[in-house]
């Protein structure tokens, strides 16, 4: 008795919300949001129902705090050595810290499927979440450095979190093998399902579908993480197209 009050108290000790959300994510990436439960989470955590809601409130709160540490690990540190806003990985410039940051929540999205879904959830339904003022800080902060006059910081930021989450949640809703993480078969699959939907939109009728025709060729042979970055350039260029070019 006295070695399992022991055994209990050790469980305790090392269960915290930090280990929960953590095996919550684990769950999420191996199995998907379904498969995310109350007892799911004790048996992979070797406890009980009890411990778990101890730490977290209910499954809606457990997955806002999953998205958020996924993004967390995805997005650049909010704070840096001397305020610096460069982003790890970029040259410096606003427009590719924007970039990188871009590809950081797409990148994370191709690595844990079920993340797209929720990165929407929080936009829309949690603006006061934890994740949605990351994006946008992540991403609005670098709208000064471009020269974007202060009463349009909110439409143009929105603009570029609105398409980089639509642009993720439709790459993770494709067939296996979009993405930069896929595996050699999964990229076959990619590739099958491309090849077809290319000869279908050939089969078309020209004098009906003439632009699609002209383009079935480079739709079979697109890659969806370049044209993700094409879309984002195209925003900042839109952006940036009447500002006056920075010196220095």
């Amino acid at each position: 008795m006295v070695t399992q009050t022991r055994q209990s108290q050790r469980r305790r000790q090392v269960l915290s919300r930090e280990r929960i959300v953590e095996a919550a994510v684990e769950l999420l990436d191996a199995e998907g949001e379904g498969a995310l439960t109350v007892r799911a989470l004790a048996g992979r955590l070797s406890t009980g129902s009890g411990a778990i809601y101890h730490h977290v409130g209910n499954m809606g709160e457990l997955l806002q705090a999953a998205t958020a540490t996924v993004v967390a690990g995805a997005l650049p540190p909010l704070r840096t050595p001397a305020g610096s806003l460069q982003v790890p990985g970029s040259t410096g410039s606003p427009e590719e810290a924007i970039r990188a940051v871009a590809l950081g929540l797409f990148d994370a999205a191709a690595e844990h499927p079920w993340l797209a879904a929720q990165l929407a959830v929080q936009l829309t339904r949690s603006p006061w979440g934890a994740v949605t003022p990351r994006v946008f800080e992540s991403i609005g902060r670098h709208m000064r450095a471009l020269g974007v006059p202060r009463q349009d910081w909110f439409a143009t930021t929105s603009t570029l979190v609105h398409y980089i989450l639509g642009a993720t949640a439709q790459n993770a809703q494709a067939p296996d093998g979009a993405g930069g993480g896929a595996v050699p078969e999964a990229a076959q699959e990619r590739a099958e399902f491309l090849d077809a939907a290319s000869r279908a939109w050939q089969d078309l009728d020209p004098d009906d579908y003439p632009f699609i025709h002209d383009i079935a060729d480079q739709m079979r042979r697109h890659e969806d993480r370049e044209q993700f970055l094409t879309g984002v350039a195209l925003i900042l260029a839109g952006i940036t197209a009447d500002r006056p070019p920075r010196t220095g």
